[in-house]
């Protein structure tokens, strides 16, 4: 049988319309506009000033401190502002907006295709150059690369667990990655492995992508101590906590981190980048993303440079908002996880895996009906809570209840949104209760 986690999940359809669809390199932009918060900690500080001429890989935003990183200029051109910019929620953030003009590379920087297998940094190289580039996590969450896999001596972390699963419905990004840079993800975590000093690798596939599967399986017979593991098709599969325990059988303890059960896991776009970093000398100024939807006459997986704004990519994929009549919204990532983009000036992100346009009645919000007391949200929730209970003690603004009843273990799923058949909107309460409710945890 195939491998998954024990509590709660469920089955949406999963519109994987891009799958087949190759990675091409999306067309440069007129312009970039490069936030400097392109992580969870505090934003970078802007190294260069308008007017100033920068290259491709060139360093724009210096990391402050905290959980901070670099940010490099994804283009050659001219700075053409510093100020901030309206992010995708239309909030003000820092940000360096530079004009287009060509495409000079940093000379540092290997741009060929060629593979470089040997691997042979040391621990403190290692660290120092992710630090650099700007590595972050890719999955959506952003958090440096640095910081999550800095353990102190004696941490007991041994396994590290590859993440390719990719359950939000319509992404098809990392599935591409797997298939067209399979054995660059490989070497990239033999790089980490020897930086680290772990033991065990695991790639972790859902069965939804067979190709992928058997090709890594296949790569991974060059390489010891790499296991591909074929999982349940079971979403969030992809869940942190929920593919640790699909592939070691552990449980990751309520506020606890997967480190302190000798567990680490990264994103297999993350993985490539960190290969491409160290082997490459390359910074993450780029990603592939999938642009989907059911009606878009332009669909696929593109490479695309950090800071081209997302109304680019809504022309390119033949998407005027102009002339809809039916309800849509465009949606950073996937429909599940996903945010919606009210301002489609913001531009793209380290973390930004999707750009998908829902339609129609995918697109509207349903009525709100009473609560019929049915329990499909606690069934479906991966992590065992109640979320009726946490969407009203949110509702009165019972903090202390709210993290009694371990709010702040919710990964913001949306499970229980999905099942919900009196169609409350769960998810967007409890994840404000939530952002609060940690607010208050830190300070006591």
């Amino acid at each position: 049988m195939l491998k998954s986690f024990t509590i709660g999940g469920i089955h949406p359809s999963e519109n994987k319309l891009t799958a087949d669809k190759a990675i091409e390199n999306f067309p440069l932009p007129t312009k970039v506009v490069i936030q400097l918060n392109q992580n969870i900690g505090a934003p970078a500080q802007a190294v260069v000033k308008r007017g100033d001429k920068v290259l491709v890989g060139q360093l724009i935003g210096q990391s402050s401190n905290g959980l901070s990183c670099n940010i490099h200029s994804s283009v050659s051109g001219t700075v053409s502002s510093t100020d901030p910019v309206f992010d995708k929620g239309g909030r003000p953030v820092p940000a360096v907006t530079i004009t287009v003009e060509g495409d000079q590379w940093d000379p540092s920087i290997d741009v060929s295709d060629t593979i470089i297998r040997n691997i042979n940094i040391d621990s403190q190289e290692f660290f120092k150059r992710i630090s650099e580039k700007g590595i972050v996590g890719m999955g959506g969450a952003m958090f440096p690369t640095f910081n999550k896999l800095s353990f102190p001596k004696g941490s007991g972390v041994d396994t590290l667990i590859v993440n390719g699963v990719e359950c939000e419905p319509y992404l098809t990004a990392d599935h591409r990655v797997m298939l067209e840079h399979g054995e660059e993800i490989l070497i990239g975590t033999k790089l980490m492995q020897k930086a680290i000093g772990l033991k065990k690798i695991f790639i972790g596939i859902e069965e939804n992508k067979p190709d992928a599967i058997e090709h890594l399986t296949e790569l991974a017979k060059s390489y010891s101590d790499i296991e591909i593991v074929p999982l349940k098709l079971k979403y969030p599969q992809g869940g942190e906590k929920q593919l640790i325990e699909s592939i070691t059988g552990k449980q990751v303890p309520s506020g606890k981190l997967p480190s302190d059960i000798g567990v680490i896991v990264q994103n297999v776009s993350t993985v490539f980048a960190i290969y491409q970093a160290i082997q490459k000398n390359r910074p993450l100024i780029d990603r592939v993303v999938t642009i989907t939807g059911k009606r878009l006459p332009h669909t696929g997986n593109f490479l695309v440079r950090l800071g081209t704004p997302i109304i680019d990519i809504l022309n390119f994929a033949g998407f005027d908002a102009n002339s809809q009549t039916a309800p849509y919204k465009v949606v950073s990532g996937g429909p599940m996880m996903g945010a919606a983009i009210s301002n489609v000036e913001s531009a793209v992100l380290k973390g930004t895996s999707g750009v998908l346009v829902l339609e129609d009645n995918d697109a509207i919000r349903h009525k709100e009906l009473e609560c019929i007391k049915c329990g499909k949200c606690i069934a479906a929730c991966p992590m065992g809570l109640e979320p009726y209970l946490l969407f009203r003690l949110c509702e009165l603004k019972r903090y202390d209840d709210l993290i009694a009843n371990h709010i702040i273990d919710c990964i913001e799923c949306g499970c229980c949104t999905f099942t919900c058949p009196a169609a409350l909107p769960l998810l967007d309460q409890i994840r404000v209760g939530r952002a609060l409710a940690r607010k208050i945890a830190s300070k006591k």
